[in-house]
């Protein structure tokens, strides 16, 4: 047994010999496995800050020779990084140290705002000239950022081949699978069988993809009609047909397919990579799972700033920029704030009899908007990943109403008590506890509902539902608290 089980089970094995014999091996190993994971990290780190002081250090030398010595032996990703830490003045001469042998790949990697100070740095002709080993997808990641007279002059410099694929990949919409995908994949007609495939891989090492991981088969119609792991392929006998080791579903995905549900597809049938059809199922490119990776991290922190009130990262922008951005939200909020005042006002009879009522009353709107964030959440989530859908919407729905009550009912007890023994008034304690039920119930509800309806109405929930959810929290919690009050205690 010599594949992963084997090795799964013998480990299983030596680990129950390890506590049979009372030793401390396992303890032991399980120590330095972890201590092992934190000098990994900390030597990243190390590394990273080392790196940001030896560029600063050549770059106040002026020493550009072993710069470029420095910079040839890391990774773009890396020298991305490096660009994101320096201070601005450094930033520029950086670059202007690096501008003739700049690769555009670098930008792929970049923040934005960054994205565009660099370019505006940078000679677009020697970038062009410099783009010639660029995949497709990510020349056209780096074109689009481009101003229109940017993007004329950076594709009159490119050859006619790659100048047609990258105006192809601009003309689909964004964010859709044509501009994720690549160009180069591997197609065959699924008459051969794996040894005419072998040899024509061979043959044809020139022209094929640097990593590929599936070969699509194809039709008399030159439609799509398969897929064929490499791995199996390298691994079946070479009279065997094809058609005969493909794979039992042909999944494919077309053109104009939002990358939202490109990620979801990879996610859910754990694919590495897939074929990119047009609607007449002829295979016009292929999307790995690399991009996607991609795509999963864009969508993520998109959701997260979006929940946040923030449109977009701007750690790198302007003051100014910055600051408008944000107004905005801010300013919904200050609407939404001064809702919640309004509904209090209506009671200030009420709050000016009872001082304790103004003490009280932050602690119900706070658990409910607490509670109802908590439901959001993983309500979001749910219709992102779509396990949140109309068909299973009530018993969810039901389930975070009944959550938030029981929630609402612990919490009722605890608040009711300590309120009671505050302020010596048992009839205050009931209030607050029934106010903190209510709240509770009506947080559960509306933190399945709002994300629901926003769904159903085609805006993103992740940007709407945190403000809506807080108005309604804090306004039904004041409402009823003070509401309750002024019935039975005034």
């Amino acid at each position: 047994m010599c594949g992963r089980g084997g090795i799964g089970i013998r480990a299983a094995l030596r680990s129950l010999w390890d506590f049979s014999r009372g030793s401390s091996n396992l303890l032991d190993r399980t120590i330095e496995n972890i201590d092992m994971n934190k000098d990994l990290e900390s030597n990243k780190n190390q590394n990273h800050n080392s790196n940001i002081i030896a560029i600063n250090k050549i770059l106040d030398e002026n020493d550009n020779q072993q710069l470029l010595a420095f910079v040839k032996e890391l990774h773009n990703a890396d020298i991305a990084d490096l660009i994101q830490n320096l201070e601005e003045n450094k930033r520029i001469k950086f670059i202007d140290n690096l501008k003739d042998s700049f690769d555009p790949e670098i930008l792929t990697y970049l923040n934005e705002t960054l994205k565009e100070e660099i370019i505006d740095n940078l000679d677009i002709k020697k970038l062009a000239s410099n783009a010639s080993d660029l995949d497709v997808d990510d020349a056209v990641d780096v074109v689009e950022d481009l101003e229109e007279s940017e993007q004329v002059e950076f594709l009159n410099n490119l050859s006619e081949k790659e100048r047609k694929l990258i105006q192809e990949g601009l003309n689909y919409p964004e964010d859709s699978a044509g501009r994720l995908m690549q160009r180069n994949f591997v197609s065959i007609s699924d008459k051969w069988n794996v040894g005419n495939a072998i040899d024509y891989l061979r043959k044809q090492t020139s022209i094929l993809p640097d990593d590929f991981y599936d070969i699509y088969l194809y039709d008399n119609n030159n439609k799509i009609s398969g897929i064929v792991p490499l791995g199996r392929l390298m691994s079946s006998n070479r009279n065997i047909d094809l058609i005969n080791i493909k794979n039992k579903e042909t999944r494919m995905i077309n053109v104009l397919t939002d990358q939202e549900e490109v990620a979801y597809q990879f996610n859910k049938y754990a694919m590495v990579s897939a074929p990119v059809v047009n609607d007449d199922n002829f295979i016009i490119g292929s999307i790995t799972v690399d991009d996607v990776v991609d795509v999963i991290e864009e969508e993520r922190e998109e959701d997260i700033l979006k929940l946040g009130g923030v449109g977009q990262a701007d750690i790198y922008d302007a003051v100014f920029n910055t600051t408008k951005l944000r107004f905005s939200w801010l300013l919904v909020n200050l609407l939404t704030a001064i809702a919640a005042s309004i509904v209090i006002g209506f009671f200030q009879a009420s709050i000016e009899k009872v001082v304790a009522l103004a003490v009280l009353m932050p602690i119900v709107a706070s658990m409910g908007g607490n509670a109802g964030t908590q439901t959001l959440t993983v309500s979001v989530r749910a219709l992102a990943t779509k396990e949140l859908t109309p068909s299973n919407a009530l018993r969810i729905i039901a389930k975070e109403t009944f959550v938030g009550g029981i929630n609402g009912i612990i919490f009722a007890i605890l608040v009711g008590l300590l309120s009671s023994y505050w302020f010596s008034n048992s009839l205050l304690g009931i209030v607050i506890a029934l106010a903190m039920i209510l709240n509770l119930l009506v947080a559960g509800l509306a933190g399945t509902l709002i994300p629901l309806t926003l769904n159903k109405l085609k805006i993103d929930p992740a940007l709407a539902s945190g403000v809506i959810l807080t108005t309604i929290t804090d306004v039904f919690g004041f409402l009823s608290f003070l509401g309750l009050a002024s019935i039975f205690i005034i």
